[in-house]
């Protein structure tokens, strides 16, 4: 199946695995609690048991050093584009709260993103994480 829109994932390659596990599932939260229509049905197996719906469509997650993660948010700055970002503060941080606080105590400038995830159009995305590979 072809969709009209792409959601992507960009994880700073320098990050340990539990922090790419946590910054991708924490920013991927955004693009399912927002995007109309992105969650499926629930799904039910074969003794009726019901399990939650998933995103009906695929997650690209690309990976990206340090610079091309500032790339990556200008070109999404530029365009206007909503997207969710994951701050190397958050690390240290253990609620919703205190995760707003210290984004808000950053400039833009200074902010030091180890992670993003979008869902836009499949032309702007393609452009936004143009030169990223796919995570290894």
């Amino acid at each position: 199946m072809k969709f009209d829109t792409k959601i992507a994932v960009v994880l700073r390659d320098d990050l340990q695995t539990w922090q790419k596990l946590n910054v991708t599932a924490f920013t991927i939260s955004s693009i399912a609690g927002t995007a109309a229509g992105i969650m499926g049905q629930n799904y039910q197996d074969a003794s009726g048991n019901i399990y939650l719906p998933t995103m009906v469509q695929p997650v690209l997650i690309f990976e990206a050093t340090a610079t091309q993660i500032k790339t990556v948010y200008g070109r999404a700055m530029s365009r206007d584009l909503q997207f969710s970002i994951y701050t190397e503060e958050l690390f240290a941080t253990g609620n919703d709260e205190d995760n707003r606080a210290a984004v808000e105590a950053v400039p833009e400038a200074d902010l030091k993103i180890v992670g993003m995830a979008f869902r836009t159009d499949r032309n702007t995305l393609d452009k936004v994480v143009k030169g990223l590979a796919l995570h290894k």
